[in-house]
């Protein structure tokens, strides 16, 4: 009986060590939809970073909205007013360039969802296929508490991501 514990007891170990990391440092994601093409295609298996919480403009980061799962790049952050204007982003009157996207966005302007600025601990998010993507253009700005972590490896095309 001691020699079969002593057995287990490893696996055990290795069970317990690949549910932590899952949990709390990385796990794999599914893309599903084509809101972020080209950048990433349907299907495609993507690496989520889940401890850095310190989000910048342009990171790849996957968000809870209800019961799915989103893949969106944040474009705005808290404080910032965010204004597309003849398929050009400005943030806080300033021309940003966006080198990822090559389709049109529609104008926009952050007021018509209610604010002035993007409130304290949300973002603004927005897919690169613009046409294809319901994101806060359509279900306003983001709360932290709702972004999962960031994604920056993807393992099907083992490429990292910009």
């Amino acid at each position: 009986m001691k020699k079969i514990i002593k057995e287990i007891i490893p696996y055990v170990v290795i069970a317990i060590v690949v549910i932590l990391i899952r949990t709390f440092l990385v796990t794999p994601v599914r893309v599903d939809g084509l809101s972020m093409y080209p950048t990433l295609k349907d299907n495609e298996i993507l690496i989520l970073n889940k401890y850095d919480q310190s989000y910048k403009r342009f990171d790849i980061v996957v968000i809870k909205y209800g019961e799915e799962k989103l893949i969106k790049r944040v474009i705005g952050l808290p404080g910032e007013n965010i204004e597309y204007k003849n398929n050009k982003l400005y943030i806080n009157g300033k021309l940003i360039e966006e080198k990822f996207i090559n389709c049109d966005t529609e104008n926009f302007k952050l007021d018509s969802l209610g604010y002035s600025k993007i409130p304290n601990d949300y973002y603004f998010v927005v897919g690169d296929n613009r046409d294809n993507s319901n994101d806060s253009r359509l279900i306003g700005v983001i709360s932290k508490k709702e972004i999962k972590g960031t994604v920056k490896i993807s393992v099907t095309s083992f490429k990292k991501l910009k």
